[in-house]
């Protein structure tokens, strides 16, 4: 574990100089849209959901909003980030939650977060590391695969992720450290054709071994 952690403290410190203005991918204005944009991203891209949310933001501009349409439409709206039937219940749902709750705000407690109906883990890291400041780690598809490809973890497991990355880092990291392996993935490090050469952390990353032998 602390061959491990040096060698993560290594790569996060060159990603960091890397992507210095890391940040979310979505677009938001509030703690609420980042929290509907972030449960339609999943199984989605950030562009996608973006492309849907500049218009959707404009139609609903509160829980309320989202809980008085009915299914059919809120499907319709959010149809092309797929899955859409699941997601137009989970938001649903959640709006509903933060009604009944909150007042229809979106609580900054990160545990009320993850109570929320629809909202899971990785949404409720998003949302309270990026609108409220509080140290989380969100993990996403890239954050997962590189996690397991730069040698900080054998597993799936997004808990399992969370908490690993979590033991490397200081809490002062966490939110970015999401963002920083995230905009790698999607930059450098790209599921079916990694740029190993061109990568700046491939000499510290054992997936990486046979391209620079």
């Amino acid at each position: 574990m602390k061959d491990i952690k040096a060698r993560a403290t290594a790569i996060f410190d060159i990603l960091r100089n890397e992507y210095p203005k890391a940040e979310p991918a979505l677009n938001y204005n509030s703690a609420f849209q980042l929290l509907i944009a972030t449960i339609l991203s999943a199984q989605c891209t950030d562009a996608r959901v973006n492309l849907v949310t500049e218009e959707l933001f404009k139609k609903y501009k509160t829980p309320k909003d989202f809980i008085s349409v009915s299914n059919e439409e809120l499907e319709k709206d959010i149809y092309s980030t797929g899955f859409y039937r699941q997601k137009a219940k989970s938001i649903k749902e959640c709006c509903i939650s933060l009604e009944e709750k909150y007042n229809g705000e979106v609580p900054e407690d990160f545990e009320k977060l993850t109570e929320l109906r629809g909202v899971g883990r990785k949404t409720a890291s998003v949302v309270a590391g990026n609108a409220f400041g509080i140290p989380a780690v969100a993990v996403d598809t890239h954050v997962k695969r590189l996690s397991n490809l730069m040698g900080f973890i054998n597993s799936t497991n997004p808990e399992k992720i969370e908490e690993r990355i979590k033991e490397l880092l200081p809490p002062a990291d966490w939110v970015e450290a999401s963002h920083w392996l995230a905009t790698h993935g999607r930059n450098v490090c790209i599921a079916r054709r990694p740029k190993c050469f061109e990568c700046k952390v491939s000499f510290l990353c054992p997936s990486a071994a046979g391209e620079n032998n």
